[in-house]
């Protein structure tokens, strides 16, 4: 008889969920990092991770990250990369909740369409970020669109890297 009211985490799956709850927002705040790393590059072209990884986890696993939650990772990437404060809470809610409202009109979805859908988050966000960042004379969008095509590009890496994380791991 279980008299502490707890049940085992193996058989409910609530190890994978508990794993889950704090490794998708660090993996997304390491991607957010990877911005501070000295990369040099005539272009700006470096994909934003953190939101990458964001939308990884959140078309891989919905229950991994709560509604809040990007809110407190846009003001961390906001932090890190030096973009205006705010931009990313506002851009990463707004592509979240997209993507909510569309997991309530899909049936079903796979991986193409997985990837269409962060595509267009990704594209947002970079676009909407773009036009609150720098001015409209700037002569920034062959940068940006080299950005998003790579952006786009590497997502199925970033998200085969989400499908792996979550994985638990083997038991000796």
């Amino acid at each position: 008889m279980n008299r502490g009211g707890f049940l085992p985490l193996r058989r409910t799956g609530a190890h994978s969920r508990t794993r889950s709850a704090w490794l998708a927002p660090v993996s997304i705040m390491l991607g957010s990092l990877v911005t501070i790393l000295p990369f040099v590059a005539t272009l700006p072209v470096l994909p934003p991770f953190g939101l990458m990884m964001m939308l990884g986890w959140r078309l891989h696993r919905s229950d991994s990250l709560k509604p809040w939650a990007p809110v407190l990772l846009g003001l961390f990437d906001d932090l890190v990369s030096g973009q205006p404060l705010g931009s990313g809470m506002f851009f990463w809610t707004l592509c979240f909740l997209s993507i909510d409202v569309l997991d309530g009109r899909l049936v079903w979805r796979d991986f193409w369409q997985d990837w269409l859908i962060a595509a267009g988050g990704i594209t947002f966000v970079l676009v909407a970020t773009r036009l609150v960042a720098t001015p409209f004379a700037a002569h920034v969008d062959t940068a940006l669109l080299v950005q998003t095509i790579i952006s786009v590009a590497l997502f199925p890496l970033v998200s085969t890297l989400c499908t792996r994380l979550d994985k638990e791991p083997r038991r000796q």
